[in-house]
């Protein structure tokens, strides 16, 4: 009676060992709902990627985790260090790290001042610092990285590297990571280590050659735990069928059934995402027309649903409740029975699921 994540276990360390082994330097990403899987479990499977340097040949040293107040679940379950992805501030979370975990971590900086304040207050912090990249999210400018370099002068004073956070969607950023690149090397300081996010194994391979000097690490979140969508399975459990006639009411809004068909109640909701769609970055017009279309939808009551029953994506009956979901199934297609699985589409990071199990 759950909406259940079924993993391929097999499939998926194959599929998790080779794309180590192809990237050498990987920070593999664990952060908010650790993309479905839970992000301890990412953490675990981390650890196990770090026991298995013999085979990728490729040390799994680091991970990345989201926030400050995901360090102590990652920390409990891997061994290595941990990359905090968002920036420092001298407030919040990031002051109230243990001090035994705090010495693993390494953080990200943003910021000139927050450099100075950081090494003030921890003098053995360790830390990345990020560069201002065309999302305009958060980094330092080119002048911004001068003022850090003499600030932290020829020591390396905890300095890990610098950090690029790229966007999606683009049609290369090699362009941008060579500007990126050339500041690193122009402010003077005295790293030549690069974190990245979001570039292809080519982009990878061309920096490699361009940059030989430099080392690139790769943070890969998605391609890693998501990259072989073949081995994970989402199901829900059909919990209850009710046949209704044209006109019948139903559901928390007194909905009537257009015609003659069957209720069908399976599992999943409000609260595993099921139904809260996240804003989508396609600008096209046909993806704007689908909107309209779905909010007209919406307005009498029929939207098609992420459940599927022999193959086909069924209506909601109405919209989703915390823990259930009502769906329409017409005249003449087959009815699912109670206690059946059947298929389900979601977006893996912003769904949490009952179960989750690893074969």
């Amino acid at each position: 009676m759950s909406l259940t994540l079924t993993v391929d276990g097999e499939r998926w360390r194959r599929h998790l060992l080779a794309t180590v082994e192809r990237h050498p330097g990987i920070v593999p990403v664990a952060k908010g709902n650790g993309y479905g899987l839970t992000l301890g479990r990412l953490a675990r499977r981390a650890q196990w990627l770090a026991d298995h340097a013999s085979d990728t040949g490729a040390p799994v040293d680091t991970i990345a985790v989201g926030t400050y107040d995901e360090v102590e679940q990652a920390a409990t379950r891997y061994d290595g260090d941990l990359l905090v992805l968002t920036p420092w501030r001298p407030f919040g979370a990031a002051l109230d790290l243990d001090p035994r975990t705090a010495a693993r971590v390494i953080h990200t900086v943003s910021r000139v001042e927050d450099l100075g304040d950081l090494r003030e207050r921890h003098p053995q912090a360790r830390f990345v610092l990020e560069q201002l990249t065309s999302m305009l999210r958060h980094g330092m400018t080119r002048r911004d990285l001068a003022a850090a370099a003499d600030a932290l002068g020829q020591g390396r004073s905890g300095l890990r590297g610098v950090a690029m956070h790229l966007p999606l969607n683009t049609t290369s950023h090699l362009g941008e990571v060579t500007r990126l690149i050339n500041d690193v090397v122009a402010s003077g300081l005295p790293t030549r280590t690069v974190f990245v996010s979001h570039l292809t194994g080519a982009e990878l391979a061309r920096l490699a050659t361009s940059y030989p000097d430099f080392t690139v690490r790769p943070r890969i979140g998605t391609d890693l735990w998501l990259g072989d969508r073949g081995a994970l399975s989402v199901t829900a459990t059909v919990l209850d069928v009710h046949e209704v006639e044209r006109g019948d009411t139903f559901g928390y809004r007194g909905r009537s059934a257009p015609k003659h068909g069957h209720i069908v109640v399976v599992s999943g909701g409000t609260a595993h995402g099921i139904g809260l769609e996240a804003p989508t970055g396609d600008q096209s017009l046909k993806a704007r027309a689908a909107t309209l279309a779905r909010g007209g939808l919406d307005a009498v009551g029929f939207v098609r649903s992420p459940f599927s029953i022999d193959g086909k994506q069924r209506l909601f009956a109405e919209p989703p409740h915390m823990q259930a979901s009502m769906l329409f199934v017409p005249s003449g297609a087959r009815v699912p029975r109670i206690g059946e699985d059947i298929d389900v589409r979601v977006r893996f990071t912003a769904t949490d699921f009952d179960r989750v199990v690893v074969g």
